[in-house]
């Protein structure tokens, strides 16, 4: 199977240090369940990549992972990228608690549902941007990209790994958030309402939907609001899923910035 194939299959490695760092923090913080089984590094790197290693000996026992001596074919041929450095995670499996009214969501918070994203990447870059602008946590359908969970945490930066994370029917999540008080906020071009000229206050459950698919006609009946980014220029084509998503979590950054509650 070619690499660029492989990043659509179920995958527990984690490649380099940022992605390994976040799945420690993440288990120092409770964010989830998964856990480091084993760490892998490049035997020709052991002298450059000593500090790392040296790391990972004095936590080891402390995580329950043991450190094996690799070579560089036996990681090329477990990893997609070449920016690992000589260093690999095999990890468990993570559980997705499902949504529920009872669910310890943020009283003033700000969730992210991404309908009918077609690619891990953007799946990830989707949530880099989310993390970076202070959301709470992710609502995911119950198909969707955290079992190419080493691919997402390395786009992503390790913000898969530091999220609060449920999954959910869109509908039913929707309707769950509405009991909370949450404003229900879908990016949709088929609105007057412009991204920066309109109200945007926590709570909030920004829905954004893949470039193909959108956001399905059931959940935008739904809305409070419908917000659309407005171009400079006719542009037939849309943003995709990561930059749309970018913007609106900037704008809602923007407005609330001394209300988040990270």
């Amino acid at each position: 199977m070619q690499k660029e194939e492989r990043k659509f299959c179920d995958s527990l490695v984690f490649e380099g240090m940022t992605s390994i760092r976040a799945i420690i923090k993440s288990i120092d913080a409770k964010t989830n369940d998964r856990h480091i089984e084993k760490i892998l590094f490049d035997t020709d790197k052991k002298q450059k990549i000593s500090k790392e290693l040296g790391y990972f000996k004095a936590v080891s026992s402390i995580y329950g992972f043991e450190i094996i001596e690799s070579s560089a074919e036996e990681l090329e041929e477990i990893t997609l990228g070449t920016s690992h450095g000589g260093i690999v995670a095999i990890t468990s499996g993570r559980s997705i608690p499902e949504l529920t009214l009872d669910s310890p969501l943020s009283q003033n918070g700000f969730y992210t549902m991404i309908q009918g994203i077609e690619d891990p990447y953007n799946f990830g870059y989707s949530l880099r941007s989310l993390y970076a602008m202070g959301a709470d946590g992710i609502i995911l359908p119950r198909r969707n990209w955290m079992s190419a969970a080493g691919v997402v945490c390395r786009s992503s930066a390790g913000a898969s790994e530091l999220f609060e994370m449920y999954q959910s029917d869109p509908e039913e999540a929707v309707r769950i958030f509405k009991n909370k008080g949450y404003n229900i906020v879908c990016a949709d071009e088929n609105t007057d309402n412009i991204l920066g000229e309109c109200p945007l206050s926590l709570p909030i459950l920004l829905i954004v939907g893949g470039e193909k698919r959108g956001i399905s006609k059931a959940v935008l009946d739904m809305a409070d609001i419908l917000v659309k980014i407005d171009y400079n220029r006719e542009f037939r084509a849309s943003l995709s899923a990561a930059s749309a998503t970018t913007m609106f979590a900037y704008e809602i950054m923007r407005q609330n910035k001394n209300n988040f509650s990270t």
